[in-house]
């Protein structure tokens, strides 16, 4: 076995055990197909913004104060402007070192929120470089940045997360890392499929995704302060489901291909 094999093994087998299924090999089958590359990337690019956003908001409501907050909706300006303006500019963040402009002041009476800021603007910051790499990788493709609606995926874990807190915060972090963990697993399941470049970009992922995982789950757990193990494998059920089910849009976090199914 070879150093990056041993690696990538070693990521995953905690992964494996947290995941209730892997992912399904029709989704494989259509992941690989070489006309739905732009999809795959497009969809990449977009849940790499999508992690940095979710990782704000958790921030921005639960551990800072309002001015801190403003920092934090400056530092992601220029990638939304981006994503959602009519003229696609990326030389305000490509390229350059993009961090917080100002320090983050705590919110007063959260007991954990050092510790979900440090966290949370680690992983800000890692999924920021990640969507500038995907978006590199589309343009030397020829392969331009477009909107797609999203799946169904994230919508239908946030449909059981409860309503009152702690217990709100909790199930969002625990679906922050089933959605990670899931990224991470995928990344290692397609890559042998890839081409070089791809291949490579994807595995060299896995480090950070096995690791945001975890962060997620650690401050879910803490933040508890209780076992929350069946909170977990029910959370876990619904994201195998999803995964496992039939699904009309094909996306890097969506189920079986419905047309696979037939």
């Amino acid at each position: 076995m070879n150093t990056t094999q041993y690696m990538i093994d070693t990521l995953l087998e905690p992964i494996k055990q947290f995941l209730q299924c892997d992912t399904p090999d029709a989704w494989i089958t259509e992941a690989k197909k070489p006309e739905n590359l732009t999809a795959l990337l497009v969809d990449h690019c977009n849940c790499e913004l999508k992690a940095s956003q979710t990782a704000m908001f958790l921030i921005r409501k639960y551990a800072i104060d309002a001015e801190s907050g403003k920092a934090l909706l400056a530092w992601a300006k220029p990638y939304e402007e981006f994503v959602y303006g009519i003229e696609r500019d990326a030389r305000s963040f490509h390229g350059k070192k993009n961090g917080l402009a100002a320090e983050l002041t705590p919110k007063a009476g959260f007991a954990h929120g050092e510790e979900l800021i440090d966290k949370m603007v680690r992983l800000i910051k890692e999924e920021f470089h990640h969507f500038e790499q995907v978006l590199e990788i589309m343009k030397s493709r020829g392969i331009p940045y477009s909107n797609l609606h999203a799946g169904r995926y994230a919508k239908g874990l946030m449909k059981i997360v409860r309503t009152h807190e702690p217990s709100t915060l909790i199930d969002k972090l625990i679906i922050g890392a089933y959605i990670e963990a899931r990224s991470c697993e995928r990344f290692a399941k397609l890559a042998p499929f890839l081409d070089d470049e791809l291949k490579k970009f994807y595995i060299s992922l896995l480090r950070s995704e096995a690791r945001h995982y975890q962060d997620y789950l650690k401050l879910a757990e803490q933040i508890a302060g209780e076992d929350i193990s069946e909170r977990i494998r029910t959370i876990g059920a619904r994201e195998a489901l999803l995964i496992n089910t039939p699904d009309d849009t094909f996306r890097f976090h969506s189920g079986v291909p419905a047309f696979a199914t037939a």
